[in-house]
């Protein structure tokens, strides 16, 4: 009788071990903005392109800066976008999304939710259609890029306050040119590059691109909505740059349509200690 009654109780103790709010860890912000790192499978030769290496160390760069963050190899659902203030996308070729991914991001946006586009995002099949959404977009396919060469970013509009620790530096890297634009609205540019000579820039060298720039636009019937673009990113060690490294993290804060200094600024909680001034023992199975 004892066991039968045991086993008529499970249920619902797991019921209330699932509805239970698993506790929060230790240096989350819970009223952090929310952002969705969208990442891809690793491509070309080792230090460039690392899209899953990008996930790992933002997904603790962000959360250490006060935000909370998903984040994957694959699109995010209407479920993941559901909370979300902005996406971040660090992958190849994002243009290419169909389907009920496309749907879902696009209902995202018509509600205003943010977008991040690092280096080759903005490539796809209809660049056209997808400046509409980033400001900006270039044809997959097309030789348009200077592949590795000295990257010299020109600051346009040092008043922004994204560029407030940018400075007119130099970095190695891949530029992008033959670019597509949306035209009304236009893209707000903070910093150009010229074009450096390299095998590939042929009738290019010289001409003068943005490559950082904010986009604001409204999709139809929907609520205005904000795009934050660093075309840079193909040698992976420039994200931890310093000055690369904070002007994202304003750029970032903007797209969510965030104080621009939030994530700069701030302050993790003090970490709890135990009377003596030991820190708290490890969670119990923890190693």
């Amino acid at each position: 009788m004892l066991r039968t009654a045991l086993i008529a109780l499970l249920p619902l103790t797991f019921a209330a071990a699932q509805s239970a709010q698993a506790p929060r860890a230790w240096g989350q912000n819970p009223n952090g903005m929310h952002v969705y790192i969208w990442a891809g499978l690793k491509s070309h030769l080792a230090g460039q392109h690392d899209y899953p290496q990008f996930l790992a160390d933002w997904s603790k760069i962000l959360t250490d800066h006060g935000a909370i963050v998903d984040g994957a190899l694959h699109p995010p659902s209407a479920a993941d976008l559901e909370h979300t203030d902005v996406v971040i996308i660090y992958k190849g070729d994002a243009g290419y999304l169909t389907g009920p991914d496309n749907s879902a991001l696009m209902s995202y946006i018509k509600r205003g939710g943010g977008l991040v586009s690092l280096h080759d995002s903005l490539c796809g099949p209809d660049p056209a259609y997808l400046a509409t959404l980033l400001g900006g977009a270039k044809k997959h396919g097309e030789v348009n890029f200077t592949l590795d060469a000295p990257i010299h970013y020109t600051v346009v509009d040092s008043s922004n306050p994204i560029m407030k620790d940018m400075s007119d530096i130099t970095i190695w890297d891949e530029a992008f040119f033959k670019m597509i634009w949306a035209k009304d609205p236009a893209i707000h540019v903070l910093a150009n590059v010229t074009i450096p000579k390299t095998r590939w820039t042929e009738g290019h060298t010289g001409e003068v691109v943005p490559q950082i720039w904010t986009y604001e636009h409204t999709l139809p019937g929907g609520q205005p909505a904000r795009a934050f673009v660093f075309m840079q990113g193909h040698t992976y060690a420039d994200f931890a740059n310093y000055q690369v490294q904070r002007t994202l993290l304003r750029g970032i804060a903007w797209a969510a349509n965030r104080p621009v200094d939030e994530l700069i600024n701030y302050v993790p909680p003090p970490r709890p200690t135990r009377p003596g001034g030991f820190p708290p023992p490890p969670p119990s199975g923890a190693q």
